[in-house]
């Protein structure tokens, strides 16, 4: 282990008042990504190229390019003009990353008109959309909106209590989609249909919710290469993870664990990322630990218990880390088992192994997902280890805010997988009445002959198996 990671996590361990100061020094020290762990990390030549240092997000022509593709997708409807309303759907759409929570906002693309989006919007996040890609933005105050109240403007006053989705609909009106027809990302309820009777005359709405889906599941080679840069920090994260057990032993808690291992990340991470302090770079930006702890903690699935634990022999200690980049990442966790070990432990972390490697090898194009969940399945039972399956093997990994995306690797979902689709990989097994769960993850792109994941942090005992 080198100098400068032994010493970080001697100080952090000592205190995390000083891991700001501590993680910045290793993250930039040279070569301060070799360390014991390092050596046996598995570099995969199926990896792809990640996206270079200065390429921290899709760039707006990417988002330009993905709108007119979705409007090609929707000629068939007859639309007149795109309405989104959604966090996700917006920002994959227009790449400009806010979440509208209960502050409505809705994004305009009239078909016929050329990289042309209007917004409709909350006046909070006036300037993060005007200064992004807007060739109009009309905005409401704040929620709730009183007719006629904007302090911004120097008018306050307590109007009558607006119908944000009735602001919104006037709007389109005045651009002319009366009579019109609207793709709308969404079903409309049945309050919104009489609404849009009396102020849309006309207008019909269809649902273009299921294709906007669809183009987020096949990922494209920009969204890959982010995807791949993400998974390039994992690595390092996790060698630093098992040097720091390694390190502090049973002088540790799970919650200085993650601690540290989000200082070191988001450190590294940003350490590498374009930024000048205003919107629209270092967006997407995500490391966090949430989630790491020892003992009988690690045997259920969702736990709800806050956890800080010291790490002792003879149990379990879960590594969750997860990782963005310009809205792309996922989830790598790893286990480990801390010596001496049960035959019962060292059994449930093989067969976790194995049906790890099942689906590596299952997740060519062309399978079905429940084909691949079924073999899944059959392997932890044949294993006899029935009582400790809680849930599917995986899900589909989503990008910018949609961490679970379709499909599924599970036993009720027939869909076919395509190339560039993403997927978890965690077919964990859980014992709470000894206190043991193994339940790895990683995130795994779909090839033409198989499954190839995207990190380099081995499953293999040399890795996992520890003596501290």
């Amino acid at each position: 282990m080198t100098a400068s990671r032994r010493d970080f996590i001697k100080r952090i361990g000592a205190g995390l008042a000083g891991a700001g100061v501590a993680s910045s020094e290793l993250a930039c020290a040279a070569g301060a990504a070799t360390g014991d762990s390092d050596r046996l990390l598995e570099p995969n030549p199926d990896h792809l190229e990640p996206a270079p240092h200065g390429v921290d997000r899709l760039p707006l022509t990417w988002h330009q390019r993905a709108t007119q593709r979705l409007k090609e997708r929707v000629a068939d409807l007859g639309v007149d003009a795109i309405l989104l309303s959604t966090d996700q759907n917006q920002v994959y759409f227009t790449g400009c990353f806010r979440r509208s929570g209960e502050r409505s906002t809705w994004v305009l693309f009239p078909v016929e008109e050329v990289d042309t989006v209007y917004w409709y919007s909350p006046g909070i996040d006036r300037d993060l959309i005007d200064s992004w890609w807007v060739t109009e933005n009309e905005h409401y105050f704040c929620y709730p909106h009183a007719e006629g109240g904007f302090p911004n403007r120097g008018a306050v006053a307590q109007g009558p209590r607006v119908d944000l989705f009735e602001w919104m609909l006037r709007g389109l009106r005045d651009r002319g989609l009366a009579g019109k027809t609207i793709g709308f990302d969404r079903s409309l309820t049945a309050s919104e249909r009489g609404t849009a009777a009396n102020v849309l005359p006309g207008a019909r709405f269809v649902s273009i919710g299921d294709r906007c889906l669809q183009m987020q599941i096949i990922k494209t080679p920009e969204e890959l290469a982010l995807l791949q840069r993400a998974y390039r920090y994992f690595d390092k994260i996790h060698a630093f993870a098992r040097d720091y057990i390694m390190e502090r032993g049973t002088d540790a808690t799970d919650f200085e664990l993650g601690q540290a291992l989000q200082a070191y990340g988001i450190d590294l991470l940003m350490n590498d990322i374009s930024r000048d302090g205003k919107p629209h770079s270092a967006v997407g930006i995500e490391v966090t630990s949430n989630y790491v702890r020892a003992g009988v903690a690690s045997a259920y699935p969702h736990p709800n218990q806050f956890f800080h634990n010291k790490i002792e022999r003879g149990q379990t200690v879960y590594v969750n880390t997860d990782i963005k980049i310009g809205g792309f990442g996922g989830e790598c966790y790893r286990n480990y088992l801390i010596a001496p070990w049960t035959a019962e432990q060292e059994r449930i972390w093989e067969v976790v192994a194995e049906t790890i490697a099942i689906q590596e090898e299952e997740s060519a194009a062309g399978a079905v997902c429940s084909d691949i969940a079924r073999k899944i399945h059959e392997h932890q039972v044949s294993a006899g280890m029935q009582d400790f399956i809680y849930h599917r093997p995986g899900h589909g990994q989503g990008q910018f805010y949609a961490g679970h995306q379709p499909p599924f690797i599970a036993l009720g979902d027939y869909t076919p997988l395509e190339e560039n689709m993403t997927f978890s990989m965690e077919p964990g097994l859980y014992d709470s009445r000894t206190g043991i769960g193994i339940n790895p993850s990683d995130n795994l792109r779909v090839t033409t002959n198989k499954g190839v994941r995207f990190s380099s942090v081995p499953f293999s005992k040399e890795w996992s198996f520890l003596t501290l």
